[in-house]
């Protein structure tokens, strides 16, 4: 009768198969190893762990957070009058808030770019040092749409933040985020630095995150962005500036590894014309897209850039583009659909060529349009209530901004303090003041002259193509 196996021989069967190798014993096999080696005598000398604690990460924050600086505001908000304070002779109708962001600086005689929603609406802004030292600022010019804002201070031979390129980067490279988090709990003003990976690069956000700008374009990373950080650099392994921190996506309020930092090469582009102009020269090209019918951004992505409307006269119709044309490419980049085409224009530069091909009747047809002006921006200003700046609505403008009115006076620049006192807002079409119809800025200027001096201003405004009221008087 041949012998059942013991339960050691089973075991000894089966460890030998999990080895990976012929089930049999070789001679191999049954040699032993060598033994291990023998434990160091000593511990390992300091001056080898000092030395691998430096990185590239050690070595690029060294770089680069010195020109990183805490930017301060405050801002006058206005409340309700209180009747018991007002009474006892205290300041009534106003509250002050105090609000906290970060920034670098690009330029040694004290040029410092940040957010342009860190220093919006502030009555004054200040600028910390990392070693305490404040300065007083003043915003140089500031550029909405992208959300980024340039400040001076009066001081010299500051450390410097080194620009690098965003048009290279490397998804799943290094980034290093230096800022001023929570700034006013932390109590100090040494930026503090988060580390992360290039995400991705290009991405349009649908929805909105801590600043208000247009996020078109934008690099995303996981490198831990929170408030206080925006206006701060993002930073490669090389220690060269490659974004600027501008907004999160967070259902918390706080870092869920979703950040998103303007380009660095948009950045530099901005700051120029800032710096030169006090403001932001704005590309046009004249041409409108379908809007498309898509129940979220996914299927935006996928819809298209067809062109809806080219507006007369603009670089696009003198370029040859038509209405039903397909954008597929403009420059070097593919375009598929809005978000690509609006990516392009944050790119371009007054008095570029800009080759564009668009697919028209099933073939690819190649044009250059040649970048102009935005029209408003050429158009006449008059200045009225000496913080207000109207230009006359032209058809050119009309189309571009997809108004409704035929004729009226397009409010082009406003105070916050104007702003809210009447309630326009910039984009406004002044449609009539008191009985009369507008139809120009110079007949608007001369209305508001005309029914300030008999009591209330009534104006009657268009903003997104619905007509509003309001009335006010002049002081």
């Amino acid at each position: 009768m041949t012998p059942r196996p013991t339960l050691i021989a089973l075991l000894s069967l089966v460890l030998v198969g999990c080895e990976g190798a012929n089930p049999s014993r070789s001679e191999a096999q049954s040699r032993t190893l060598p033994p291990a080696p023998p434990l160091p005598a000593s511990p390992v000398p300091a001056t080898s762990v000092a030395a691998s604690r430096r990185t590239a990460i050690t070595t690029a924050v060294e770089r680069v957070a010195p020109a990183v600086v805490t930017v301060q505001t405050e801002t006058v908000e206005r409340v309700p009058v209180d009747f018991f304070e007002y009474f006892m002779g205290g300041r009534s109708g106003e509250r002050r808030n105090a609000g906290i962001g970060s920034g670098f600086v690009v330029r040694a005689d004290g040029v410092i770019v940040t957010n342009a929603h860190v220093i919006a609406g502030a009555s004054r802004v200040s600028v910390a040092m990392r070693d305490g030292t404040t300065y007083e600022a003043t915003v140089v010019g500031a550029d909405e749409s992208n959300d980024l804002a340039v400040v001076r201070i009066k001081a010299q031979n500051l450390p410097v933040a080194p620009l690098g390129r965003s048009s290279d980067l490397i998804v799943g490279e290094w980034t290093i985020a230096i800022g001023n988090p929570f700034g006013f709990v932390l109590g100090n003003n040494e930026p503090s630095v988060s580390v992360g990976v290039v995400s991705a690069v290009g991405r349009n956000l649908a929805g909105r995150g801590e600043g208000g700008g247009a996020y078109i374009d934008m690099i995303q990373t996981d490198a831990a962005i929170n408030p206080g950080n925006s206006g701060g650099p993002l930073v490669n392994a090389s220690g060269d500036v490659i974004g600027v921190n501008s907004s999160i996506y967070s259902p918390s309020g706080g870092s869920v590894g979703l950040g998103f930092a303007i380009p660095i090469d948009r950045t530099k582009r901005i700051v120029e014309d800032l710096l030169e102009h006090g403001t932001v020269r704005q590309p046009w090209v004249g041409i409108r897209l379908q809007t498309p019918q898509a129940s979220s951004a996914r299927d935006v992505a996928k819809a298209g850039a067809v062109v809806a409307r080219v507006v007369p006269g603009s670089p696009a119709e003198k370029a040859g583009v038509r209405v039903g044309d397909q954008v597929v490419g403009a420059g070097t980049r593919p375009v598929r659909n809005p978000f690509d085409w609006e990516a392009r224009l944050l790119d371009l530069r007054v008095g570029e060529a800009l080759p564009i091909t668009v697919r028209r009747g099933g073939r690819d047809v190649r044009l250059t349009v040649r970048v102009a002006d935005a029209p408003e921006v050429t158009a006449q200003k008059v200045t009225v209530l000496r913080e207000l700046q109207l230009i006359t609505l032209t058809d050119a403008i009309r189309q571009e901004r997809g108004i409704a009115a035929a004729a009226g006076a397009l409010v082009y620049r406003i105070s916050d303090r104007i702003r809210d006192e009447i309630g326009l807002q910039e984009g406004d079409v002044i449609a009539q003041v008191g009985q009369t119809r507008i139809n120009s800025a110079e007949a608007a200027s001369s209305a508001f002259d005309r029914y300030g001096a008999r009591g209330p201003v009534f104006v009657v405004f268009e903003r997104n193509r619905q007509y509003f009221q309001t009335s006010f008087y002049l002081r």
